[in-house]
């Protein structure tokens, strides 16, 4: 199963979402898709999703008849998760995930499980209060100075910074190890890192500035 877009896409889950994040990602990504429950999510906030990707054991009997057939793209694998079959199926510029941040805590960690296990796809999770995304190998954002920025390895990871409070060059991250939350920023952040282990949680006001970088860097993994 493959969805292919040439423009971004908003994938949906079954967490929290608010009308104000799905209005923010379809804004910038109209193309929506959800991930199993999600098709729920959305259809309650008066958005029918184009594809809904999934093992349908949280899609309701009532999504599923609000939507044709040929929407409906069911994946049995019970070793993956249902954002992990749906990023895993979509080919885009850019993926903005909604419903995967909040609520359950081992939810939220499958989902970055997800974001290190398939690095070549460019995902941005909208939360409440902060995005998330893998750090590509390089880059740069403009922020103010103040802002917090974490950084949490998922794997071991080395990097080099400008632009933060506590520069992380010379350090050896790894999750149970050295980590990198509650940095600041003290003005323009610049990041490169070794390799796609690296998260980057930043406040949720840069998420415009955050997509426009995604979409424009070069180099990905």
């Amino acid at each position: 199963m493959r969805i292919a877009k040439d423009c971004p896409v908003t994938l949906i889950g079954g967490g929290e979402v608010q009308p104000s994040d799905l209005a923010l990602a379809t804004d910038i990504a109209p193309t929506l898709i959800a991930a199993d429950g999600g098709a729920d999510r959305a259809l309650a906030l008066g958005h029918a999703p184009e594809a809904v990707i999934g093992d349908f054991d949280s899609l309701t009997d009532k999504a599923r008849s609000a939507l044709p057939g040929a929407a409906l793209h069911y994946d049995p694998d019970q070793d993956s998760t249902d954002f992990d079959k749906a990023l895993g199926a979509i080919s885009a510029p850019l993926v903005i995930g909604v419903g995967f941040l909040g609520a359950r805590l081992d939810h939220q960690m499958a989902a970055m499980n997800t974001l290190v296990r398939l690095p070549e796809k460019r995902c941005i999770l909208l939360g409440a209060h902060e995005v998330v995304f893998l750090c590509p190998p390089s880059f740069r954002l403009d922020m103010a100075e103040g802002a917090p920025v974490s950084l949490f390895p998922m794997g071991a990871v080395e990097g080099v910074s400008d632009g933060l409070k506590w520069q992380i060059g010379g350090l050896h991250f790894a999750p149970d190890g050295r980590i990198g939350t509650s940095n600041m920023a003290t003005g323009p952040i610049d990041i490169t890192v070794t390799s796609p282990k690296m998260l980057l949680m930043l406040p949720r006001d840069v998420f415009p500035a955050a997509v426009e970088t995604m979409q424009n860097t070069s180099s990905h993994w």
